[in-house]
């Protein structure tokens, strides 16, 4: 008797809804600002417009490099407008995008890529596109590879092409300056595909909502990003909320001391005087001074009562 892996019906992880609901807010509020991520140390800002302009460029340039409506996108890395940008291209061509794990190698990597059976894939980092090379991917699908990090081919022949050769054309910056968009609400998001569910989830919340979104420039960075930014909503895994509330209590003077005494002290009666500022002020040395929700699939822990009273549970 043989016993055969089955393929199970691909399904894309980019919401039904999702490019009407782009149009809207590209027509509602174009020029309102839809994406901020900082890269190489300089803060990048999409406009709703700009997004639909780079969604429409980067299909033209998955269609010119053979991408049909049969076609797969693998996306692997951090959650940030190129990834979102590149599955909605994809979505709006017909085909199917599904994420991988940055940190998925050797024969996990395999199985992940022999199930999802890719035509193309979004790697973002040069480090993931070395652990592709070094799982010989190339024997499972002729596969072509694009990266932000592009570089030339190593052991296993994997080639990774740079993502600018999807794109034509210059792209209009937003020109507004922080001071003009400072009290606009923004959520936070500091994941990447090691969240399978990431995608469709930041897509959904971002394009219901119209909400901007924010990223850091990598995760390692993203405390300090994060006070640059100063989110009115986070948006995250529970793994990634458990992760947080532990950066919040490494901060946290150590258990016994009289300074964590009188953090405690706060947090359990935080509406009046002394309370509420030593709150505040901890909220404020966390880059987390405006969070009013968190959204998780799951119950968030406990420990991030620190970050506001109430916490909504995402649907």
């Amino acid at each position: 008797m043989s016993v055969h892996e089955l393929s199970p019906r691909q399904v894309d992880d980019v919401p039904d809804f999702a490019l009407s609901a782009l149009r809207r807010w590209a027509t509602e509020k174009p020029l309102q600002i839809a994406l901020r991520h900082r890269r190489q140390g300089v803060w990048k800002a999409w406009r709703w417009i700009d997004v639909l302009r780079e969604v429409e460029r980067a299909a033209a340039g998955l269609r010119q490099q053979g991408f049909t409506d049969t076609s797969r996108l693998a996306l692997s890395g951090a959650y940030e407008p190129s990834l979102l940008i590149l599955a909605l291209a994809a979505h709006s061509l017909g085909g199917i995008s599904q994420v991988i794990s940055p940190q998925a190698r050797g024969e996990t990597l395999q199985r992940q890529v022999r199930l999802l059976r890719p035509d193309f894939a979004f790697v973002q980092r040069r480090e993931t596109v070395a652990l592709w090379r070094e799982a010989q991917l190339q024997r499972f699908a002729p596969l072509q590879v694009f990266s932000a990090q592009a570089s030339k081919a190593g052991e296993g022949g994997l080639h990774a092409a740079p993502l600018s050769v999807l794109f034509s054309g210059p792209l209009e910056q937003a020109q507004q300056g922080w001071s003009q968009v400072a009290r606009d609400p923004v959520v936070w998001v500091d994941e990447d595909t090691h969240w399978p569910l990431g995608l469709q989830h930041v897509l959904s919340r971002w394009l219901q909502s119209g909400e901007g979104l924010a990223f850091p420039e990598t995760l390692e960075s993203a405390s300090r990003d994060r006070q640059d930014i100063a989110p009115t909503a986070l948006l995250m895994s529970s793994e990634r909320a458990r992760q947080v509330a532990d950066e919040i209590e490494a901060r946290l003077a150590p258990q016994g001391t009289w300074r964590r005494r009188l953090c405690e002290w706060a947090l359990a009666d935080p509406r009046r005087g002394l309370r509420r500022w030593l709150k505040a002020r901890v909220r404020h040395l966390l880059g987390l001074r405006r969070v009013s929700r968190i959204d998780t699939p799951a119950s968030a822990p406990a420990r991030l009562g620190w970050l506001h009273d109430v916490l909504e549970r995402a649907a």
